[in-house]
């Protein structure tokens, strides 16, 4: 069921009343999502979501029948007609099997992280499972609601994948870094779907030569770590306190430490750049 926020919402580019009945079902095998930040009226990283929206379709071996540019002018008018300058808003692609595909355009609740969560870090819990085609964001609601469920049973706020082999590949809605000594591990880019914060991380370390390497950490590791943290369109870059009863002290790492500060400061450069 297709919970939307504000007044309206578009369905192949026609603005609706958010009153009226959605004719609209999200399937799984031939249906993709993607989940754009507005901070202050501007949608933050757009090229990159972008891309990897459409990327998403291309691995599922389809394509996608409408530009970049229309969609953008969709997301913008959606923007408008709400009058939603700080939200998230979904867009949801279904029947990429046929001829007339369809598109439908809303902003969802949205939750950010306060100041606290920053300052003193996350819980989170490991749950074993993994999604088949990783690469591509596709839905999966009962997943979804299996991992939801678990996260309010513990009171976590987020949910450590762990694979067959018991490597922790990303989180339920998220990417994972851990750091170990001065060096930050992250699952491969192929066995994870490559968030768009992920990658700027990814860039961020490069940048402050800051070592990275792109190996799964096992369940059995978390123990030896030294911080964590989760990157997503809606918490940024966010330090993780605990990971099930194994306690982390992310919120003091320097290397952590210097990975928020710049990547605020890649939000503002990219909301404020002329």
């Amino acid at each position: 069921m297709i919970q939307i926020e504000g007044n309206y919402y578009i369905l192949n580019g026609i603005i609706h009343n958010a009153d009226e009945k959605v004719k609209f079902s999200e399937g799984i095998n031939s249906s993709i999502y993607e989940v754009v930040r507005v901070i202050n009226g501007k949608i933050l990283f757009l090229e990159q979501h972008l891309e990897r929206l459409f990327k998403s379709a291309k691995i599922l071996g389809f394509k996608i029948n409408t530009s970049k540019e229309r969609i953008v002018k969709h997301i913008n008018l959606l923007i408008d007609k709400n009058n939603c300058k700080n939200i998230n808003i979904k867009l949801i692609f279904t029947e990429l099997d046929k001829e007339e595909q369809k598109l439908i355009i809303f902003c969802i609740k949205s939750y950010y992280p306060d100041k606290q969560m920053y300052e003193k870090g996350i819980s989170t819990i490991l749950y074993h499972s993994e999604r088949e085609k990783p690469n591509a964001k596709v839905g999966n609601n009962k997943l979804r609601e299996k991992i939801n469920n678990e996260l309010k049973f513990k009171n976590a706020f987020e949910a450590l994948l762990v694979n067959k082999e018991g490597l922790i590949t990303e989180g339920s809605r998220s990417n994972m870094f851990f750091v170990k000594g001065e060096v930050i591990y992250t699952a491969p880019s192929q066995n994870v779907l490559l968030g768009v914060t992920r990658n700027i991380v990814v860039d961020i370390c490069k940048k402050l030569n800051i070592k990275i390497k792109e190996n799964c950490i096992y369940e059995n590791d978390i123990y030896c770590l030294d911080g964590a943290f989760m990157t997503g369109t809606s918490v940024n870059v966010l330090p993780i306190k605990n990971i099930e009863k194994c306690n982390l002290n992310s919120n003091c790492n320097s290397i952590i430490s210097k990975i928020i500060k710049e990547y605020d400061k890649c939000i503002n450069e990219y909301l404020y750049k002329k």
